[in-house]
């Protein structure tokens, strides 16, 4: 891929590089050492001086992953060609690791993007527990990715989550207003802690049922597994977590059949970064009904 741009003023390529074309320093820093800077078709430093009428390009090649591209059913719920947003079932982790090289949505989006020609790679913008369905936005070059990735630190990525608890909440509405720690190794697990980094949860009752609720879940702040372990810490835990739960909660869950979390990201809504169009993608998933 690459990104192109005729200047109308003068000054150095980074200018350029960072104010016209919107890259992130990080990013540049890396293209100039693989000689990807171009101005009039001349590989250049960041520091050329650039004068109006002078072409730019920018050559955005990716690097092969270490893991295989994989045929496999692949829910798409947007698409043009910077972004990618897909559903992905519960049971299917995001990223291979070391232990796990295939079977992921990574490589299913790979082998996607082989199938229809698309020199684009895996870059996940949005990341969901492997027991967590729904919505995952993903960038389709490291440009675009940098970009996103700004935007979420800005908090102009607002994430919606459904999710079926053990209980309700005591009002309709709420923010959970809680630190959350790491416990300690070996443990991968998080907890409500004076000593953990500050995190927020909004939520809306949506249903109640017997004995349980329905839950719109909007997380401010971007904790590992910060909904799971807000909603047990508040009294109303997630119907089918199998490591934040209760004893009540866990006895409904096996009475429900529910053996993994009830738990979906249903909404994404963001600016988009290149056209600044709003958007608002919905998932075709939920949690179970009540």
């Amino acid at each position: 891929m690459e990104l192109t741009h005729t200047a109308a003023r003068e000054g150095a390529l980074k200018t350029f590089l960072r104010q016209e074309l919107g890259m992130s320093e990080g990013l540049v820093n890396r293209l100039k050492r693989r000689g990807a800077l171009l101005v009039n078709g001349e590989s250049v430093w960041a520091d050329y001086l650039v004068r109006p009428g002078d072409g730019i390009r920018v050559l955005l090649e990716e690097p092969e992953p270490g893991y295989p591209a994989e045929d496999g059913p692949l829910e798409i719920v947007y698409e043009d060609g910077h972004l990618l947003a897909v559903d992905k079932p519960a049971g299917m982790l995001i990223h291979p690791s070391r232990s796990q090289l295939t079977g992921t949505l990574a490589n299913r989006v790979l082998g996607y993007y082989r199938r229809t020609g698309q020199d684009s790679a895996f870059h996940p913008v949005t990341r969901l527990d492997r027991d967590t369905c729904g919505l995952v936005l993903m960038a389709k070059n490291s440009h675009i990715h940098a970009a996103m990735n700004a935007l979420h630190a800005r908090g102009g990525l607002e994430k919606t989550y459904h999710a079926l608890v053990f209980g309700a909440p005591p009002e309709e509405s709420g923010i959970i207003d809680a630190p959350i720690a790491r416990l300690p190794l070996p443990s991968l697990l998080r907890r409500v802690s004076p000593e953990g980094k500050p995190a927020r949860t909004e939520y809306t009752l949506l249903a109640r049922g017997e004995g349980r609720s329905k839950l719109a879940l909007r997380p401010v702040t971007g904790r590992t597994h910060q909904l799971r372990v807000h909603c047990v810490w508040a009294g109303f835990p997630i119907l089918g977590d199998p490591q934040y739960r209760t004893a009540e909660s866990e006895a409904m869950s096996r009475d429900l059949g529910l053996w993994t979390q009830a738990l979906c990201a249903v909404e994404l809504a963001f600016s988009h970064p290149v056209t600044g169009a709003r958007m608002t993608l919905k998932s075709r998933m939920d949690v179970p009904d009540l």
